[in-house]
């Protein structure tokens, strides 16, 4: 099993940058993938998932209007546009795979597989 997260960098406030989340290993639309982001001195909390069977989002607060999250079934990738980036986004994000009754939670102990993470840093 192997979620590889990429598309991390460096931008400006105001900025985007597009993440990808590539799955193998296991069935992919049995899941919902998730994006979680750990800023410094922080704890680990989710921002946005899909249901990979269905195509259903659900964005937490601070992700909703500027985060899109979408799903490419053939390529079993996941992908976060982040738009309108903000300094207060800066935190590694991680994908992971939960089972879809906790994709509007998010909790991070229903993780199931947990992608490596990729560093997004927003200046000001």
């Amino acid at each position: 099993v192997q979620l590889q997260a990429s598309g991390g960098g460096s931008v400006q406030a105001g900025g985007s940058l597009r993440l990808s989340c590539a799955a193998s290993g296991f069935t992919f639309t049995d899941y919902a993938i998730g994006w979680f982001r750990q800023a410094p001195g922080k704890v680990r909390e989710g921002v946005t998932s899909i249901d990979t069977s269905d195509g259903s989002t659900y964005y937490r607060g601070s992700a909703k209007g500027r985060f899109t999250i979408s799903s490419d079934n053939a390529r079993n990738t996941v992908y976060l546009q982040m738009d309108s980036l903000k300094p207060e986004d800066t935190a590694v994000y991680y994908c992971g795979a939960l089972r879809r009754r906790w994709r509007l939670t998010l909790p991070i102990n229903r993780v199931d597989f947990w992608g490596k993470g990729t560093q997004v840093t927003v200046s000001s």
